[in-house]
């Protein structure tokens, strides 16, 4: 059984026991409901314990790999703006959307007391800071303390300093450094995977207590949660066709005509990197890209270029708001979006739910939202995967358009 099949074996195990004990006896459903509720609380404490060092591993070692890309020539450099444009439009949108879209579905008042009894973090029940106080907060005077304190936006400063610091220094020291962040990060994802092990027990623990308090209401929360995702990737993704229109001069049909086997692709594999050569194919003999472009451009994407990977982050805080009936100010909205972009550039290669767990994490605790509902996204975010990627193989073509007609206008 493969690993997202025991997850959502145990997602559906304690929603089902759960469900039961709530209609046969509610006093004891809360007894169980207690008793569970420490484990899947000590197995999301397991979880959140690796994000620190491997977020500021990530994140430095990232800028280092897109330093090295820009530094290979124009088309590379070009390339890497394009991405850092799409990927933040991806996240504004998604921080102006998702609440809206949240905001059409019934709230149920049950959830917030199911979710930890209502027990928010210092930083989500802090009173509003003014927009001096937050802006001067991103850079911190103390980036241990920030660490310490999972202050993610002040500690992934840090790293972007630390990253782009790195550049500028010896080769031979630079090669050291930058080994020991990689270091770091392999060993993170390795005591992640050992969690994840634990993963359909953790999972159904958590469900299980979720639902023995609040009956159905977490399982149609879970429902809200997957169908609004599914519906902001579909629209990021049409998104791209206008954006390849207007800022890479195709014409729609033909751009649209040219997507499908790479799309095809995408949706059948779920990969990004199994659907590269169909990308390389449409973009040489239908759309008639040239091939120094699409040689660097569309592996490069592949590598570093994730368009739902900063919706899927915002989208999620946004649903635990959703979830606790809090009020998302657009400060946290904005610190949200633009962490969630740096994220997505250093996080593409993590494997499967790591990537979860190392990135959804981080955004949430930014935005000063509660973590406990993350265990239970993690067990369905699956679902969305196929359309994730057909997102990411659109944006993919669509970037390496906006790059061709750029190197073109060089050589008018």
């Amino acid at each position: 059984m493969s690993a997202t099949a025991r997850v959502l074996t145990g997602l559906a195990a304690g929603a089902v026991i759960g469900l039961l004990l709530v209609g046969w006896n509610p006093a004891l459903a809360l007894q169980v409901a207690n008793v569970a509720q420490p484990i899947g609380k000590l197995w999301l404490n397991a979880l959140q314990m690796t994000v620190v060092p491997l977020v500021l591993a990530l994140v430095v070692v990232g800028v280092n790999t897109a330093t090295d890309a820009a530094a290979s020539g124009r088309i590379a450099r070009r390339a890497i703006v394009v991405f850092i444009v799409v990927l933040t439009g991806g996240a504004v949108f998604a921080a102006l959307a998702a609440p809206l879209v949240f905001a059409l579905f019934p709230h149920n008042p049950a959830l917030i007391a199911a979710l930890g009894h209502a027990a928010l973090p210092s930083a989500a029940q802090a009173a509003p800071v003014s927009w001096v106080d937050a802006l001067t907060a991103i850079v911190p005077n103390n980036a241990i303390m920030a660490a310490a304190q999972s202050a993610m936006l002040p500690l992934v400063v840090f790293a972007l300093f630390l990253g782009f610091a790195l550049t500028r220094i010896a080769p031979v020291r630079r090669a050291m450094l930058l080994e020991f962040f990689q270091a770091i990060s392999d060993a993170m994802i390795v005591i992640v995977r050992w969690v994840l092990w634990a993963a359909p027990l953790g999972v159904f623990a958590l469900i299980l207590s979720v639902c023995a308090r609040s009956g159905l209401g977490m399982l149609s929360a879970l429902g809200v949660y997957v169908l609004v995702e599914c519906l902001l990737y579909l629209a990021v993704t049409v998104m791209m066709l206008p954006v390849a229109v207007i800022f890479g001069g195709e014409r729609l049909r033909r751009f649209a005509a040219a997507l499908v086997p790479a799309q095809v692709v995408a949706i059948s594999t779920q990969s990004s990197l199994a659907s590269l050569p169909a990308m390389l194919e449409s973009a040489d003999r239908r759309l008639g890209y040239p091939q120094q472009v699409t040689a660097l451009v569309l592996p490069m994407a592949v590598s570093l270029f994730r368009l739902t990977s900063p919706v899927q982050y915002v989208t999620s805080a946004v649903f635990i708001a959703w979830a606790y009936g809090i009020d998302l100010s657009t400060a946290q909205l904005l610190a949200g979006a633009m962490l969630a972009v740096v994220i997505s550039l250093g996080s593409v290669g993590l494997p499967g739910q790591v990537t979860f767990i190392a990135t959804n994490l981080p955004v949430a605790q930014a935005m000063g939202l509660p973590l406990s509902p993350l265990g239970l996204m993690l067990a369905v975010d699956t679902i969305p995967d196929a359309l994730a990627t057909l997102g990411n193989v659109t944006a993919d073509l669509t970037a390496t358009s906006l790059v061709t007609r750029q190197s073109r206008r060089d050589t008018a």
